[in-house]
């Protein structure tokens, strides 16, 4: 069974880091093939990557809204061009969601993007999806189950307030999250009391979101992409790897 992994936290929580190191984790764990799905606007998990992108779903949504060739159907062309947008790496795929939907209707267009990505699903093992703030991307790709959502916070008063809203709120969303997870990104070492008094507490009064793990500030991930180099060829003796995989470990154990 294909497993969904979200990201979940407001901006600049360290979502697309998380991804991109998840992604390591998942390869060296050989839980592949793995598909990821960029779904922030703004849009960099690619860079993270050192890959390249030329075609994004936001484009392909405003194509199935003219005309298409002639002796296919819209959901043959949607599947078409999504397969055309994968970028393939050994282990892993790439989807890049791109800009939200512009002026008019795009119900038809996504309802062909969830029957696509729902078939699509099917070819992988595992499914990262780095969201942006919001979680709509979720319901636009069909994906209604999430196996492990991480939600991510700062180390911040106010980020800490976030991820526990957020795991309150995905019951009305219509989510069927199976498991919740509290990241802790960019925090000091070592931990303020103040701040794991409020962590705890986030804890204690969220719906079901046990803390996964805290991750440290690390310069080694700044000076990693300001070089442009992919998280991918970090070093498994980095500090900040052997501890983000100690929690993955953990969630996936």
């Amino acid at each position: 069974m294909t497993q969904v992994i979200a990201m979940a936290g407001k901006g600049g929580t360290g979502k697309t880091t998380t991804s991109a190191l998840l992604l390591k984790y998942l390869l060296k764990k050989k839980m592949t093939p793995v598909l990821v799905v960029d779904a922030d606007a703004n849009t960099n998990l690619n860079e993270l990557l050192d890959l390249d992108v030329n075609t994004t779903l936001g484009q392909i949504r405003k194509e199935i809204k003219g005309d298409i060739p002639s002796g296919m159907s819209r959901d043959q062309f949607m599947e078409m061009k999504i397969h055309q947008a994968l970028i393939e790496e050994s282990g892993f795929d790439l989807l890049v969601m791109g800009q939200p939907d512009g002026p008019g209707c795009y119900c038809a267009a996504n309802q062909y993007l969830a029957m696509t990505m729902d078939k699509l699903a099917e070819n992988y093992g595992c499914i990262i999806v780095d969201n942006e703030a919001g979680m709509e991307h979720l319901s636009r790709m069909n994906l209604r189950t999430i196996d492990h959502l991480l939600i991510l916070s700062d180390p911040s008063a106010r980020g800490i307030l976030t991820a526990r809203r957020i795991a309150d709120i995905t019951g009305p969303l219509q989510l069927d999250v199976k498991a919740r997870h509290l990241i802790v990104n960019r925090a000091p070492d070592p931990i303020p009391p103040a701040l794991m008094e409020k962590i705890n507490q986030a804890v204690a009064e969220a719906a079901d979101m046990p803390l996964a793990g805290i991750i440290s500030s690390s310069d080694e991930l700044i000076n990693q992409e300001l070089s442009g180099d992919s998280y991918l060829r970090l070093s498994e003796d980095s500090p900040v790897i052997q501890q983000s995989f100690s929690i993955f470990d953990h969630i996936f154990s």
